[in-house]
């Protein structure tokens, strides 16, 4: 599996970027036609393979996988009778791809029987009406796709510390980004609908439970780049004011997430770090401000060789934190806290109102001391504090504040 993050211009390969989405579409609308439905569309979704992209056995005939190939450029089809049939990608039209997919299904002993318009996309246009001429860049395709091998490993990854329910790690066709979801157990408001091009009743079943979710786009859908996202649903109070990694991360008002570019990962001294600080803090933010039970749902990550042991939630380098010492900067008006483990500092920061009364306004833990309690040392040394010399506190920084209410028992030095 190749470890390179490959430079990605959305602009220059946009036409075959939308070409591609279609084809997807239509791929995937017969693979949603003939599987059972599973929950928030999961059946309907392609995974990354060292090659391209995969469908997985699609239950019709003898049983069908579809394979995009991006090494040889062409769709590829197997069933379970040993049989394989393919057509190459290159310029074309929708209309084409469509045909010649009919075709290469029928010939695999199949039914190319499907929904025939795209979703998620502005003005569909049926596939089998849309005649216009889409370009082909094999160049920019390869590159899209090595860019999918180094996010679905990062993405995997992430996906081991955490032991309630989560995704595959897999791509959406509709909306055209690959994506991993984190689940709270608890039911989630009725979802407004309102998505282009989707039935209400789909975006209701799959926003019915509280998540927190991760993906990358190639571009397009009001970004003109590559990027990746985060949100959550229902989205807490102050999420969008969180605190996230890395520096380039930022919240976006238009899309109502949080965006990093992806040419600041692929740039980046460790684009896997990089690119984990993103998804760590997000959820964290998702996760803390929302109230989940992260005892009962996070676990240590997964090491290669090594069964999980149980009930350890912590990493194992945890254990240097809790016996590191707060310090605390106290001026006349304005005080931190801080903590440094194996050479990287953490610290919350806080301003004085008046004698009786601290602020607290932010919280920075880098991306290394992330999952390990850091910040919640930081909190309760000052919730300790506060108690020992008579003051209250007000928590502004969204992190803190989340905290503090995980914590009844600290609620004592909230000021009412």
């Amino acid at each position: 599996m190749s470890n390179k993050w490959p430079r990605l211009d959305y602009l220059s390969w946009r036409e075959t970027c939308s070409a591609l989405h279609l084809y997807l579409q239509v791929v995937g609308k017969y693979r949603l036609a003939h599987t059972p439905w599973l929950n928030h569309s999961w059946n309907a979704t392609f995974y990354v393979t060292p090659s391209g992209l995969t469908s997985s056995p699609i239950p019709d005939g003898p049983g069908i996988e579809i394979v995009f190939d991006f090494h040889e450029h062409s769709v590829i089809g197997s069933n379970g009778d040993g049989h394989r049939a393919s057509f190459a990608l290159g310029t074309s039209t929708v209309a084409e791809f469509h045909a010649n997919f009919a075709r290469l299904v029928s010939q695999l002993g199949g039914r190319p029987v499907f929904h025939g318009q795209p979703n998620e996309v502005a003005d569909p246009v049926p596939f089998d009406e849309d005649h216009r001429e889409r370009s082909y860049d094999r160049e920019a395709v390869r590159n899209f796709h090595q860019a999918l091998m180094a996010i679905d490993r990062v993405f995997k990854a992430f996906r081991t510390s955490f032991i309630g329910k989560s995704s595959p790690v897999h791509l959406f066709w509709g909306s055209f980004d690959l994506a991993v979801t984190r689940f709270s157990g608890r039911q989630a408001p009725v979802h407004p609908g309102g998505i282009p091009a989707l039935p209400d009743n789909v975006a209701q079943e799959a926003y019915d439970r509280e998540v927190s979710s991760a993906g990358f786009w190639p571009g397009g859908g009001g970004i003109d780049y590559p990027a990746f996202y985060a949100y959550a649903y229902p989205a807490p109070s102050d999420f969008r004011a969180a605190s996230v990694q890395p520096d380039a991360a930022f919240w976006h008002e238009g899309l109502s997430e949080f965006i990093v570019p992806y040419e600041a990962v692929q740039t980046a001294a460790d684009p896997d770090e990089a690119l984990m600080a993103f998804l760590v803090s997000t959820y964290e933010a998702a996760a803390d401000l929302g109230h989940w039970d992260r005892d009962q749902l996070e676990c240590t990550h997964g090491q290669r060789g090594k069964v999980r042991e149980l009930n350890a939630k912590v990493p194992e380098k945890a254990a240097s934190s809790v016996s590191e010492e707060v310090e605390r900067e106290d001026g006349a008006s304005k005080g931190r806290y801080r903590i440094v483990v194996e050479g990287v500092e953490a610290e919350m920061t806080y301003s004085r109102a008046g004698t009786q009364l601290i602020i607290i306004d932010h919280t920075d833990v880098p991306a290394a001391l992330r999952g390990r309690k850091v910040g919640e040392r930081l909190v309760r040394q000052a919730v300790e504090d506060a108690r020992r010399e008579g003051v209250f506190i007000i928590p502004l920084c969204p992190f803190a504040k989340a905290q503090i209410e995980r914590h009844p028992e600290w609620q004592d030095v909230l000021r009412k």
